[in-house]
């Protein structure tokens, strides 16, 4: 069974940036990948997609602009760089799969990493 294991977080100052990367130890070809983020007192949110071609990218507003998804399926990676951070984007940062098409919800994915802690001071 895939096993997925996030990297890349820490703190930062507001306006910095950071580059997550979130690896698989089995094939991640068939699968999207999402990029999910929780924080303290507040529910599981939807931060972004990319399918499994490396197409159909998708980004919630506010993260717009700001953040890029990637893929290596050659790599069984997924990474996602986020610049101009704020505050408000801190969180714990997690990666998820699910399989074939991607989706906005958290309950349709199947397999989590263990997440990353992003902190953006101000």
């Amino acid at each position: 069974q895939v096993q997925l294991v996030e990297s890349g977080g820490g703190l930062v100052q507001a306006g910095g940036s950071l580059r997550l990367s979130c690896a698989a130890s089995g094939r991640t070809s068939s699968l999207c990948m999402g990029w999910f983020r929780q924080a303290p007192g507040k529910e599981r949110e939807f931060v972004a997609s990319i399918a499994w071609s490396g197409g159909n990218i998708d980004y919630v507003d506010s993260v717009k602009g700001r953040f890029t998804i990637s893929r290596d399926n050659a790599k069984n990676a997924v990474y996602l760089q986020m610049n101009s951070l704020k505050p408000e984007d801190t969180a714990v940062y997690y990666c998820a799969t699910r399989f074939l098409f991607c989706s906005r919800g958290p309950n349709e994915y199947g397999l989590w990493g263990q997440g990353t802690q992003v902190t953006v001071s101000s």
